[in-house]
């Protein structure tokens, strides 16, 4: 296969039901406002599977997933001065949003009121109608939606944080966690070991909560102080009114009211797990200890850029295991198994090429 002029190889599928395969895709020419980015690395979210496998609903075609991709600057537009050629970028969850409503004039991207463009799957007008990510060579995108990675971050270790990051980032931030705090933190897949990193970068004594003993040195590792056994009751009942902050990764269903009783007063949950059910909340546990409970969505711009520089200084980057993007369908198995510490990234520049073939 050779890819035509301003097209790119990519993988992805063409037809609903099918299994990633390589293909091309068109990439627009380089406007005056935009950057284009050769693509060296891009992670793999859940997301990317729900997406493909129309789990949250009908998809445009193709279906080019990947929302954490980073890499090198190769153009920019004749408007751009944030960026030049060569400079170390990233791209998350966002490539556009109307900003023209109070969300944008917030820079709340993430909650634009007429919905974001994301980064694949958002009907544009450039060919082939719908957006496509970051499992391709190249991407071209507004330099407004551009994030500079820190020139001390490893670029494969940092793709994660434009998605995992900045989801566990941005509650944080928003709910007040701060130097002093105790945070539990509850699932320690990939969007759980970077709330345990930033937490604990951002002053905070940090517990994880597990059902078995076999996390604990892991979470250690990490940064964690604590390891809270869930399924020991004298453990559990011992942690009563411990504390300010609970982040819930979890998205398989779970009994939430139990953990109510582990927030002091005025405690947090901040809910970050898309599970497949409705919530079962109990009020009256709401009610005793005036417990607040809320969601959060990624984050803004800005606000992920702030993250970015945030982990430069601290040198925070994601736990990852590189792999080709051969071995993404095995890789998207493992990860529904929960078999990966703690991210899986596609090493796009080196192993996407003419003769890539999806391993199945």
């Amino acid at each position: 296969m050779s890819a035509a002029a301003n097209s790119v190889y990519a993988i992805g599928i063409t037809e609903v039901g099918q299994k990633l395969h390589l293909m091309e895709i068109p990439r627009r020419d380089v406007g005056p406002n935009d950057v284009k980015i050769d693509i060296k690395y891009c992670g793999v979210c859940h997301s990317d599977v729900h997406h493909v496998r129309q789990e949250w609903g009908p998809t445009g075609m193709p279906a080019v997933p990947g929302h954490e991709m980073t890499g090198y600057v190769s153009a920019v537009g004749s408007n751009v001065t944030k960026f030049k050629v060569g400079d170390a970028a990233g791209v998350g969850c966002f490539v556009g949003s109307c900003r023209e409503c109070a969300e944008c004039g917030r820079e709340l991207v993430q909650y634009c009121a007429k919905g974001p463009v994301n980064t694949y799957g958002s009907k544009t007008n450039d060919a082939p109608g719908v957006t496509c990510g970051g499992y391709a060579q190249t991407i071209v995108v507004d330099a407004d939606y551009v994030l500079r990675i820190p020139a001390n971050l490893d670029l494969a270790a940092s793709a994660p944080l434009l998605c995992a990051g900045i989801t566990v980032w941005s509650p944080m931030k928003h709910y007040g966690v701060k130097a002093g705090d105790h945070v539990a933190v509850l699932g320690l897949g990939g969007l759980g070991h970077m709330a345990v990193k930033l937490a604990v970068a951002l002053g905070a004594t940090v517990t994880v909560l597990s059902r078995s003993q076999h996390k604990a040195p892991e979470a250690l590792q990490l940064g964690a102080s604590n390891v809270l056994i869930t399924s020991d009751p004298a453990a559990f009942a011992g942690a009563n009114r411990t504390f300010d902050f609970l982040i819930d990764t979890v998205s398989a269903k779970h009994d939430i009211n139990a953990y109510c009783t582990l927030l002091k007063t005025d405690g947090t949950i901040m809910l970050m797990g898309a599970g497949p059910t409705p919530l079962e909340l109990v009020s009256f546990f709401l009610i005793q200890r005036r417990i607040k409970i809320g969601g959060s969505n990624v984050g803004g711009i800005t606000e992920t850029q702030q993250m970015l520089d945030f982990c430069g200084e601290h040198n925070i980057v994601s736990d990852i295991e590189l792999v080709s993007v051969n071995q993404v369908e095995k890789a998207w198995e493992r990860m529904l198994k929960g078999d990966v510490k703690f991210r899986f990234v596609l090493d796009v520049g080196e192993t996407l090429r003419a003769d890539s073939v999806v391993e199945v």
